[in-house]
């Protein structure tokens, strides 16, 4: 199966993808713990150019994530799950429609469109959304902050509505969970939605 986690900077996303992916392997599962942008060659010196490099413009910004998703999906989401394991993978296509989508005002289904072509359409069985206020994931932020982190709090809440309208979208896809508690709790929550899975 294929399971992703999303939220804003420093809402826990990455630990809770974390914690799911060794729970699965707990459970004598195989996975594949990836993330976006990256998980290939290509893709991480993607991830350089888009979080580290110069600024560009919105349409430049979401066609490099779509090109590093493009060959993420092609050189290891698609083979790991044809070789029957399970992928849990930090950010996907959500990500881009919220933050390029919504908060950049490319529009929604102009972002979506590109990336499910750029990924035949593959979408995941679930997907995870750490909700916690822009302002206390902002709080948590620690260390030199990307070029996507510099963005202030105004686009971040953008981004936050992005994703809440995503859930509202896709209701038998996305599962909102609430990031303001503790990373074991979520978890647990997290592994209630996964277990019919199994």
């Amino acid at each position: 199966m294929f399971i992703t986690f999303e939220g804003v900077d420093w809402s826990g996303k990455s630990t809770q993808a974390e914690l799911l992916a060794g729970w699965l392997a707990a459970q004598g599962r195989s996975v594949l713990s990836t993330r976006e942008p990256g998980g290939t060659p290509v893709a991480e010196a993607v991830r350089e150019v888009v979080l580290h490099g110069h600024d560009m413009t919105p349409w430049a910004e979401a066609a490099l994530y779509a090109a590093a998703r493009a060959d993420h999906v092609e050189h290891a989401i698609r083979p790991a799950l044809e070789r029957g394991e399970d992928v849990v993978c930090d950010r996907y296509i959500d990500s881009s429609v919220a933050y390029q989508g919504f908060a950049r005002g490319l529009g929604e289904g102009r972002v979506l469109e590109l990336n499910l072509m750029v990924t035949q359409g593959l979408l995941p069985e679930r997907t995870f959304v750490v909700l916690l206020d822009p302002a206390e994931a902002r709080r948590r932020g620690a260390g030199e902050p990307d070029r996507i982190e510099r963005e202030g709090e105004d686009f971040m809440r953008q981004v936050d509505e992005g994703y809440r309208a995503l859930a509202e979208t896709f209701p038998g896809r996305i599962v909102m969970v609430d990031g303001g508690r503790s990373p074991d709790e979520i978890a647990e929550e997290v592994r209630e939605h996964v277990r019919p899975l199994l």
